[in-house]
């Protein structure tokens, strides 16, 4: 007799999952739901092992784009010109390349070596420019 009344509380004693289950679950569907329906902007890095033989463009597509070079002491070269910018100067050549040209993009090169700093810095003067289409390349 007391064998049995041992197993009846044993059964009594055994958690039920169920409900815990349900609200997992209602959690994940909540969190899938949510998450399509947030955008992220994000730039898109490809590998150098896919691009190392494709040259950068240079056509017709350069007289619309502001390129900017950082090289790999900072200096800041605009449009492939051999003399290299002031910070200071970055943002008022914008601003003129913008006047000549509404529909130009800002495209900045930076050197391996060159400091994320200087990289921001071209980035902050062509947002303070206006510049709506700032694509940074990969660097050299």
């Amino acid at each position: 007799m007391k064998k049995l009344a041992g197993k009846k509380k044993a059964d009594t004693l055994a958690i039920d999952l169920t409900p815990m289950l349900d609200v997992v679950f209602i959690l994940l569907i909540f969190f899938v739901v949510t998450a399509t329906f947030l955008s992220e902007t994000s730039i898109s890095a490809a590998s150098s092992e896919n691009n190392e033989n494709q040259p950068p463009p240079q056509e017709e597509d350069d007289k619309k784009n502001i390129l900017f070079e950082i090289g790999q002491n900072d200096e800041i070269i605009l449009n492939g010109n051999p003399r290299p910018l002031i910070q200071t100067q970055v943002r008022s050549n914008i601003d003129q390349l913008k006047a000549e040209n509404p529909d130009a993009s800002v495209i900045i090169q930076p050197h391996i070596t060159s400091k994320v700093t200087t990289l921001v810095m071209v980035m902050d003067a062509a947002r303070q420019a206006g510049m709506a289409n700032i694509s940074i390349v990969e660097p050299r």
